[in-house]
């Protein structure tokens, strides 16, 4: 174990150019302290530096479409890399990794379900949405719909996911600092919450776009480096893998086979329901595809977002495993009957000190903030656009509204954003973070996903149609979430809970489908028809990409 400290030290060091960092952690023994200030000061060197990109950003965001889309300069390789950096949040990397440590191959669901929405993505939606479209999601279901009711019910489903995806980043911030700077928790979900509205209100979309490449190189290459680590150690023989986590685990060969952290089908199905088709209704991964300038870069940034996000899931597998292999027996993170001793959301981090030591250690757990600030830092753009863009100016103000006083309210709902999630923060400090992005997949599921797919490829759709029946599937699904055990329970503190499944996409996304269905067919009224005219011009366009620019330009 020791010899594998200094061989994983030695390399960081060898990378970093940290050779006397590396040398007193290695004669130390990795130990850990409260305060890690290897951690510390590479922390305090991505900030330095994302905050310089932000700055070089600045004036190129000062328009809406720079701000929202940055000018559409994005390449499609550049904008793959980014959705990776974006898509890859704290509920991957440090709660999948804490559910295949707690539960073995059950928590690998959240692992399969997130990546295959992605061929959804690349095969319906990538090409039209950007033909379609110009800053946020709802510009796609108000292009032949009626502008006003459309706007609202897809401004306020995309709020409603982004505020769940928020809670998950800032918990996730807010256990880490903890755990590696030994501040309070809530002077961690402050700090995040500052750095997320700088970086947004400064540097719009350019800046973020490089916060989240930068961040996803950082983390492929510190997840690589932990899984090529684990498997050294466990000498590249899976029998061995396995069995050294099947003895180690308290739950022993239960962590094999199903049913550990899904209790029965019907989770199991609407979990991954969520996962595969909430994917599709992001809003915050769906507005990066306006940063491309045509259809083309939008689908190589799919391919290239694909790839990376694939590649890092098999990584979230072997590293939970790996979690399992050496920290239960530990007796440094374990207690006396067995169980784990930390912090589960936490579990990737311990498992970095034994694999590198302090060195290690802190260079994970500044990449592990990273990840979190490039999330956090998509969420509020798109939470802007959706409340500025969409209700504020499409909204309130007829489509008809100064580009500055459009910044203003922008960057000012940035700030409203940033607080409501430090808000956020304090009051979900308990829940599995994974399990809270879950949630927001299971309302982008349930009301963004059949309004988007329904817009683009049916076109009998009617106004009525998609606000009525994406109203009731957003009602419902957020009715749902909070009688679900997890809220009603774990967060309101009620002895029972009044929906018995924490996962309700199963019910509540045919719903919205089949409302929107009978709607749209009883819908006779002239505005229907005007919508159900429309569709072909919307085909036409969805289809070549003629007049992209015109519409981006205006």
């Amino acid at each position: 174990m020791k010899m594998l400290q200094k061989v994983g030290l030695v390399f960081i060091a060898s990378v970093f150019g940290a050779s006397t960092l590396c040398a007193d952690a290695i004669n130390t023994g990795g130990a850990k302290s409260d305060v890690n200030p290897i951690a510390i000061g590479m922390f305090l060197a991505f900030v330095l530096a994302t905050l310089f990109i932000t700055y070089l950003s600045n004036k190129k965001s000062q328009s809406a479409s720079g701000f929202y889309t940055a000018g559409g300069n994005i390449t499609g390789a550049q904008n793959g890399i980014a959705i990776a950096g974006d898509y890859m949040s704290a509920a991957s990397f440090l709660g999948i990794t804490a559910l295949v440590f707690m539960n073995g191959f059950d928590g690998l669901i959240y692992s399969i379900g997130f990546l295959v929405g992605w061929p959804i993505i690349l095969f319906l939606i990538a090409e039209k949405f950007r033909n379609l479209g110009k800053f946020t999601f709802a510009d796609i279901t108000a292009y032949r719909l009626q502008a006003k009711p459309i706007r609202v019910i897809s401004a306020v489903s995309a709020l409603s996911v982004i505020v769940f995806y928020l809670i998950a980043q800032m918990v996730g911030a807010g256990q880490l600092i903890q755990v590696l700077f030994g501040l309070p928790y809530g002077v961690a979900v402050v700090l995040v919450g500052i750095l997320m509205i700088c970086y947004v209100v400064f540097g719009g979309m350019h800046a973020t776009t490089w916060v989240q490449i930068i961040k996803a190189i950082l983390l492929l290459a510190g997840t690589s480096f932990m899984a090529i680590m684990v498997l050294y150690l466990t000498k590249f023989d899976l029998t061995y893998y396995f069995s050294q986590a099947i003895s180690h685990h308290p739950k022993g060969e239960a962590i094999m086979a199903p049913g550990t952290f899904l209790p029965d089908t019907i989770s199991a199905v609407s979990l991954g329901l969520a996962l595969m088709f909430g994917t599709a209704g992001l809003p915050h991964i769906l507005m990066r595809f306006f940063t491309v300038k045509d259809a083309k870069e939008a689908r190589k940034s799919v391919f290239y977002a694909t790839g990376l996000i694939g590649y890092f899931y098999i990584l979230t597998f072997i590293i939970g495993f790996g979690a399992i292999a050496l920290l239960y027996g530990n007796p440094e993170f374990t207690n006396p009957d067995g169980s784990y001793s930390g912090v589960a959301n936490m579990v990737a981090i311990s498992l970095a000190e034994v694999l590198g030591g302090n060195v290690f250690l802190g260079f994970i757990s500044a990449v592990a903030f990273a990840t979190i600030l490039a999330v956090v830092s998509g969420l509020a753009i798109s939470g802007a656009g959706a409340i500025s863009h969409d209700l504020f100016v499409n909204v309130c103000k007829d489509g008809k509204c100064d580009p500055k006083l459009e910044m203003r309210v922008t960057k000012g709902a940035t700030i409203f954003l940033g607080v409501l999630a430090i808000a956020l923060g304090f009051l979900f400090e308990k829940q599995n973070i994974a399990f809270m992005v879950g949630l927001a997949f299971a309302i982008a599921a349930s009301v963004n996903f059949p309004i988007l797919l329904l817009s683009i490829y049916w076109k009998n759709l009617t106004t009525k149609g998609a606000f009525w029946g994406g109203l009731l599937g957003l009602v419902v699904v957020l009715t749902l979430v909070v009688l679900s055990p997890s809220i009603w329970v774990k967060s309101f503190g009620f002895e029972a809970a009044i929906f018995p499944y924490d996962h309700p996409a199963i019910f509540t996304m045919p719903l919205t489908f089949i409302a929107i269905f009978i709607i749209s067919k009883l819908d006779n009224s002239k505005r229907a028809q005007i919508d159900r005219d429309g569709f072909r011009a919307q085909d036409f366009r969805a289809q070549s990409g003629i007049g992209v620019s015109e519409a981006v330009a205006h």
